[in-house]
């Protein structure tokens, strides 16, 4: 149950390495009021949380004070849900070479429940609470942003493994041969190929090993962007079509073996590529429909998130508020 009438909201921060967004929330995903500040601004993170609670203490006054706060939950990179830690964020200047106690910290200055889990999995959380995951037990949520990000469900509980980091499933290994180099330093991973910089590549590589039109020739290879090959397969160039059947080739495939742990319901895919819409969740669809074991055929959906794109991760973050146990 969410309802909590002497505490009826709960705070969600989504901690970006540029942005870190605050906003209060109610039990039916409306956003109360919000704030932010510079995540990178801080180069000690007591100064980065003493600044977050200073912003945050007067979106706390517009409610009614911290006695209408029932927890505060934050969606980041490289969250321990189980240790409520920061680790080795890469791109947070002060976490990026250690273990930050995140949850403690803001727990101790608000005096409020804090608990805090990877960006991804939020989003898995926040859909489930609000979105179109509602009353759904087993779902996979992919997250197609710069990275590819997963967050699984099962029997109604978000998987977190032994030590809390389960569920990198974009660091599955799609290609064991001449793979491309991923950002964690293995070669061949989903990501590579899936996330928006991949799709830039794939650009890349079609544009340079032929000679087929397309508009993106009008640029500079390494100016192209994710964005730039959806308007272009948007406006009929067949050469940025191709890149999306090439993605969603992959993606299918992906989530064809995924199935064969999870038996899932739905896949649930959030990100700036699903703005592309049909041109990636077709390919993806009937891909999966090609690799996928016979017992699992037809039985999951394929959905893109019902959450608003600025507020989802802020949502996501605040769900996790809910679940704590007081």
């Amino acid at each position: 149950m969410i309802s909590q009438p002497l505490k009826p909201y709960v705070i969600g921060l989504d901690l970006g390495g540029t942005n870190s967004v605050f906003g209060i929330v109610d039990s039916r995903g409306d956003i109360k009021a919000t704030t932010a500040i510079k995540t990178q601004s801080y180069n000690k993170v007591d100064d980065y949380v003493n600044a977050s609670v200073e912003a945050l203490q007067i979106i706390i006054d517009q409610v009614g004070g911290i006695d209408k706060i029932k927890a505060m939950g934050i969606g980041a990179p490289n969250a321990n849900y189980y240790k409520g830690t920061i680790e080795y964020a890469p791109n947070i200047v002060w976490g990026h070479d250690c273990i930050v106690p995140l949850a403690d910290m803001f727990s101790q200055k608000l005096g409020i429940p804090v608990a805090i889990t990877n960006d991804a999995n939020a989003a898995a959380i926040g859909e489930m609470t609000y979105g179109v995951a509602r009353g759904m037990k087993n779902f996979i949520m992919l997250t197609l942003g710069t990275g590819v990000g997963s967050g699984i469900v099962i029997n109604g509980q978000l998987v977190y493994g032994c030590d809390g980091f389960a569920g990198e499933l974009g660091h599955v290994i799609m290609r064991r041969e001449n793979g491309r180099t991923c950002g964690c330093g293995r070669t061949g991973c989903l990501e590579a190929y899936c996330s928006a910089t991949g799709v830039a590549r794939t650009a890349r590589e079609l544009l340079s090993t032929s000679n087929e039109p397309s508009m993106l020739r009008d640029m500079k290879p390494e100016d192209i962007t994710s964005f730039d090959v959806s308007v272009a397969a948007n406006k009929g160039d067949d050469l940025a079509k191709r890149v999306y059947d090439f993605t969603g080739e992959m993606l299918g495939e992906a989530c064809a073996d995924f199935a064969a742990f999870a038996s899932p319901e739905a896949f649930i895919f959030f990100g700036g590529l699903t703005k592309a819409g049909d041109l990636i969740m077709d390919p993806i669809k009937k891909s999966y429909d090609e690799h996928v074991f016979h017992i699992f055929k037809g039985k999951a959906q394929f959905l893109i998130s019902g959450l608003d794109g600025s507020s989802a991760a802020v949502l996501g973050a605040s769900a996790i508020g809910w679940d704590i146990q007081e």
